[in-house]
């Protein structure tokens, strides 16, 4: 045996100490940056409180010495947001709400009805000023519920979960989600002027809160690239200038968010890391991309066959759907289909008719018009008034509908099964949905979901622009820094889906924008919206916000097809939505307030919009439909006759 030395025992020892050393887990310093921050959170609002009990708010050097001190307050909350938005969402919205009612619509409402939740915090106290009447206890209040709301995070519920490096990347992961989609736009800022000033300030704390983390825990460290891209960032940030209207908003998710996105969801895929939030609920581990369709679930299209993965059952799925979307079986009198209404070839809309006929052809038309199934399942809640939470629900209701297709589940199902090769094909199927023992409808609408759900997979030129997989012309990126900053679109319809659902996305958010019944704006629309399903104030005339997302070729738009063209809708909601056409909208969320866009910026926004044209790879009608033993049914034609 060879003998080895005293010293290489020493070496080898000190090796193990040292190596032992680097990956320890050390949260000291990490949770001293966290407490420092949070300490100098609450004595900004402490601050704020003192002046607003001594201040005269007929005074205007009072009121202007109270918005500064909101601002700096806001500058000290954003050393903390990057903890605050993640560890309890709920608390956040008392410290930074933008709505002073809001009414809930997240994931959960899946599976509880929706409730009113009121909001506080330092962007309401800042608008409040401008408000008529304004009072101190009104004031002090929207403050004072921030100040208890920040106490929740030096709770041990909530410091806890510093103690481990698995907070951390889902921290870092929807930080990095909101500076694609929130940060930049001025959703929660109520200043313009703050918005590119506090993104900078956030950014500076993070690039701290970094250096912390990687110190306490080194062995589940950011990686030295990640840091690099990271830093590079914050030159970019500030090198920009201080307009929000001004701000690249390509270059940086290009070049910067998109990259240090795909760097984080490596790590948490390297590091393992273990979400016990509800938060994460729909968002991907897997996705590499925040422009990657499988990054974030909001809808199951798969229904009934949702554990199925074989490839080659999926594709049977696939062609009893196809079969069923263009069959007017579904139907009380064997002559509408899905495809009727929602046409393929017209990206799953009608575009020659401002609303679908109804089902006796006698009563006119449908009170809205066919909205696109293009990218649906990148909502929670579906239809225009958020009725249904599942894919599969919402072909049932219409199924069902007296003036839509007017049929029963059972007679439905009677018919389909009445054609041995839908039959057959079900009875294959069966074996996969072992919770059932018989063909139900559900399995129907499975089917039909997953065959149209496969057309939302495709990606546009912005995306692939995103990517590094091309380029746009310079009308369109002028127009994406358009619509994420003068022209304000960006404040409702987030990045990556361009649709009403932001990050974490587990939410679908509703807007009142006083849409007219004609383009004379003679008046306001009768259609209740969402008010219909969860009658409240706020939400009467309100509509859930739909994707920007093929919009060049799913005319016309808004949800009785008022509109015709882009430029249409471009003009109603640069001079202000309803309101602004000098409509009676008292609770339209949407500012009454022209953008002033000028005509070449309305052009270049229009060009961005065009970007997002998906390159969807459509398919012919299948060219028969499946026989009948009910000879009255084997007349029927595929898609239907209206």
């Amino acid at each position: 045996m060879r003998k080895v030395s005293v010293f290489t025992l020493i070496i080898t020892a000190l090796a193990t100490v040292l190596a032992a050393f680097k990956n320890s887990s050390e949260p000291e310093l990490y949770l001293s940056v966290y407490n420092n921050q949070l300490e100098q959170f609450d004595n900004s609002q402490l601050t704020l409180l003192t002046a607003i009990n001594r201040a005269d708010l007929q005074n205007e050097a009072d009121i202007s010495n109270i918005r500064k001190l909101i601002l700096q307050a806001r500058m000290e909350m954003k050393g903390m947001d990057f903890w605050f938005r993640y560890l309890e969402p709920l608390a956040y919205k008392k410290i930074n709400s933008p709505l002073p009612v809001e009414w809930e619509t997240e994931v959960f409402e899946k599976f509880e009805a929706p409730y009113k939740r009121e909001g506080a915090g330092l962007m309401l106290a800042y608008l409040y000023l401008d408000e008529e009447g304004a009072t101190k206890d009104s004031l002090a209040s929207l403050v004072r519920q921030s100040v208890e709301a920040s106490k929740v995070y030096a709770a041990d519920s909530i410091t806890s979960q510093l103690t481990d490096y698995h907070h951390f990347y889902l921290c870092n992961r929807l930080y990095l989600l909101n500076l694609a989609a929130i940060y930049t736009t001025g959703f929660e800022c109520p200043d313009g002027a703050a918005v590119v000033p506090e993104l900078r300030r956030m950014m500076n704390k993070v690039d701290g809160i970094y250096q912390a983390f990687n110190k306490s825990y080194p062995a589940t460290a950011l990686t030295d690239e990640y840091m690099l891209r990271y830093k590079s960032a914050l030159a970019f940030v500030q090198a920009q200038p201080d307009d929000n209207t001004a701000f690249d908003h390509y270059t940086f998710l290009r070049e910067y968010v998109n990259p240090l996105f795909t760097m984080n969801q490596e790590l948490v895929g390297k590091y393992k890391v273990v979400t016990k939030s509800l938060v994460d609920y729909s968002l991907s581990k897997t996705a590499r991309s925040i422009f990657d369709k499988a990054l974030y679930r909001g809808q199951n299209p798969k229904g009934i066959f949702l554990r199925v993965q074989d490839s080659a059952t999926l594709a049977e799925i696939d062609r009893v759907g196809k079969e069923l979307f263009y069959d007017p079986v579904l139907s009380g009198n064997n002559m509408r289909s899905c495809a009727s209404c929602h046409k393929p070839t017209e990206h799953f809309t009608d575009t020659m008719v401002t609303a679908s006929v109804q089902f006796d052809r006698a009563a006119g038309a449908l009170a809205r018009n066919t909205p696109t199934l293009l990218n649906a399942e990148y909502n929670h809640l579906l239809m225009m008034d958020g009725k249904h939470t599942t894919l599969q629900n919402q072909v049932k209701d219409v199924v069902h509908n007296a003036v839509e297709m007017n049929c029963s589940d059972k007679d439905a199902l009677s018919k389909i099964l009445s054609c041995k090769e839908y039959k057959q094909g079900f009875a294959k199927l069966l074996k996969y949905t072992p919770q059932e023992k018989e063909v139900t409808f559900e399995h129907v609408s499975s089917a039909i979901t997953y065959y149209y759900a496969k057309f939302s997979k495709y990606y546009s030129p912005f995306d692939e622009a995103m990517e590094h997989r091309g380029e746009l012309t310079e009308s369109a990126k002028k127009g994406f820094n358009l619509f994420m900053g003068k022209a304000q679109c960006a404040t409702c319809h987030f990045v990556p889906q361009f649709n009403g659902v932001k990050p974490p996305y587990i939410g679908s958010e509703f807007e009142v924008l006083g849409t007219p019944t004609d383009t004379g704006y003679h008046k306001l629309s009768v259609d209740r919206g969402r008010h219909a399903v969860n009658p409240a104030q706020e939400t009467m005339n309100a509509f859930r916000t739909g994707t920007v997302r093929n919009s060049a070729y799913t005319k016309p738009y808004m949800h009785n097809g008022v509109f015709n063209t882009l430029e249409q809708v471009v003009d109603f909601y640069n001079d202000g939505g309803g309101a602004g056409h000098g409509l009676n909208v008292p609770n339209q969320t949407l500012a009454a307030d022209s953008l002033k866009l000028t005509r070449d910026e309305k052009s270049q926004l229009i060009s961005f919009i065009r970007s997002l044209n998906e390159e969807v790879q459509f398919e012919l009608p299948p060219a028969t439909l499946p026989s009948s033993n009910m000879k009255a049914l084997n007349s029927r034609k595929v898609g239907g006759v209206y």
